[in-house]
């Protein structure tokens, strides 16, 4: 499968409004600055918090994961409550319906996976028009999470 001629041009300013989006975010919510993260895959909510609590919410889908040696797609791997990926099912109909192998293939790799996972964080906040994404370590990779829509709470 050969993606489509228009598909480099597309995906470069993809990434640049998702910059854009990310910058955005964190002047508007400031996500660095909290103390701690928690996600919760069955509620898909992601929430940053303080010493006071819950300050910062946000909706989300699980873009997907990067381990060692690869990337999956949150949509091939079983173990995340459907609801938490069901989103990202339309990213990967993109993927087929125009013949782009990355966003229709369970499994990837790629000499650097964050750079892969962050790239495709971007196509999906595209093709979703989702307001970012969030990067959560976890164990020896981490899980890549697309931000649907995100809110302050006080």
């Amino acid at each position: 499968m050969r993606a489509p001629d228009w598909y480099d041009a597309w995906c470069e300013d993809a990434f640049e409004a998702f910059t854009a989006k990310q910058q955005r975010m964190e002047a508007d919510h400031g996500l660095a600055a909290w103390t701690r993260y928690d996600y919760d895959a069955n509620a898909c909510t992601l929430t940053f918090s303080d010493d006071k609590g819950p300050r910062v919410v946000a909706d989300i889908q699980v873009i997907g994961t990067i381990g060692d040696h690869d990337w999956l797609w949150g949509w091939a791997n079983a173990n995340w409550p459907r609801q938490s990926t069901e989103a990202m099912r339309q990213v990967r109909a993109f993927g087929v319906e125009n013949g782009i192998e990355e966003l229709a293939t369970d499994v990837l790799t790629s000499d650097d996976l964050p750079g892969l996972g962050w790239m495709l964080a971007a196509i999906s906040a595209r093709v979703l028009e989702a307001e970012g994404a969030y990067r959560a370590p976890s164990g020896t990779g981490a899980v890549y999470l697309l931000i649907r829509s995100i809110k302050s709470v006080s």
